[in-house]
Order: structure tokens, then sequence, then C-alpha cells
């Protein structure tokens, strides 16, 4: 939501497009540092041993935590010295979209195994 909803309406609200941005920059770096919070403690729950589905989410998961350092320690540092701001931008907007998608397909593959875990329960009860 901060990328699509939040940050728009920094700039819709706030009374110059600088102080907009600078608000934007400090919270997308609130964000690496939950998204990286929130990687480890996925990369942490794994339960199952190192099987396929394993290695595909850890994969994802890790992708979605080399985008977010990459946009916090690489991406942004350029657009905060508008550095060629339209190509960072875009770049830093992109590792966004892949972070989001990545979210989806690791939350998508954790709601869908946890039916096949419940019916797994019932039937050893």
């Amino acid at each position: 939501m901060l990328g699509f909803v939040v940050v728009p309406l920094l700039f819709v609200y706030l009374p110059t497009p600088a102080l907009a941005g600078t608000m934007a920059g400090h919270l997308f770096s609130a964000q690496t540092w939950i998204s990286m919070a929130c990687a480890g403690v996925l990369l942490a729950l794994q339960t199952l041993p190192a099987s396929k589905t394993w290695l595909r989410r850890a994969a994802v998961i890790a992708l979605g935590l080399a985008c977010a350092l990459a946009a916090e320690w690489i991406v942004a540092p350029h657009i905060v010295a508008r550095d060629n701001l339209a190509l960072w931008h875009r770049l830093g907007s992109g590792m966004y979209l892949v972070q989001w998608l990545c979210a989806i397909a690791v939350f998508h593959g954790l709601l869908k195994r946890e039916p096949q875990a419940l019916a797994t329960a019932i039937d050893q009860v």
C-alpha cells in the first residue's frame, strides 16, 4: 500500500514535491527494514526439509529481499542525488513491483499449503 497509495498522497497533500519526496524516501527506508525482518522470519520459520518447494520459496524470499536492499542502498542514493532521476526512479519502481510479486508468490504458496496440512492433521486424529 505504501508505494501505491501512501506515496502518491504525499505528493498531493504536502506543500512541496521536495518535502513529499523526502518523506517518501523515509517511508521506503522504513519499509526496507521491515522487509528484511519479515524475510528473516519467513526463512527461519521454514518447516519443510530442503525440498524443491522449500528451495523455490527461499529463492523467492531472497529475490524480494535483494530487491529491497538494492533499492535502499543502490537506487535511493541516486534518487536523493537527483542523478538521472527518471532512470533510477523507474528502476526503483520496478524493484518495488518485483518485491510485491515475490510477496504474493510466497503468501500464495503458504496459503495453498495450509489446507493440505489441516487435512493431514485431521486424518491423523
